[in-house]
């Protein structure tokens, strides 16, 4: 079996993905700059803000994701990323300084520190989201005779 000398390694393919990640948050903001009415200014806006800072907070995993828990990363990556957007953009309002801008700025800077972080721990990466044999099971047991609990 011959590789490809030029495919980049694993481990530099994890870092590609950190760094354009983080590079997303500052992309969105210079995307800001383009025409009001231009049709690519929205698509990397709207890309950040939902996967971005969930992205950069569950992706960094010590030993890398297994299959389920690449799908559990990114079922959580949305919900992380809109909260998030979601307290920044409240905090803006109570303070009367919402703007686009104020918006992605802190996103951005929050998502380029979390990616030089390790990420959240994922239960599916680290023990997998198969229950012990010796788990008790959530159906019902046969009752023997007078039924008893």
């Amino acid at each position: 079996m011959t590789t490809n000398p030029t495919a980049p390694a694993p481990r530099n393919r994890g870092n590609l993905v950190r760094a354009a990640v983080a590079a997303s948050g500052w992309v969105a903001l210079a995307a800001t700059l383009l025409p009001d009415g231009f049709p690519l200014r929205w698509p990397p806006v709207l890309l950040f803000v939902c996967l971005g800072p969930g992205t950069a907070l569950l992706h960094p995993q010590p030993r890398g994701l297994r299959p389920g828990a690449r799908l559990e990363a990114f079922a959580l990556a949305a919900p992380l990323s809109l909260a998030l957007a979601a307290l920044t953009a409240t905090f803006l309002f109570l303070i009367g300084g919402f703007s686009v801008p104020a918006f992605l700025v802190p996103l951005a800077a929050f998502t380029t520190v979390a990616v030089l972080l390790p990420g959240l721990p994922l239960p599916a990466a680290t023990g997998g989201a198969v229950a012990p044999a010796d788990a008790e099971s959530f159906l019902p047991r046969e009752r023997g005779p007078g039924g008893g609990r």
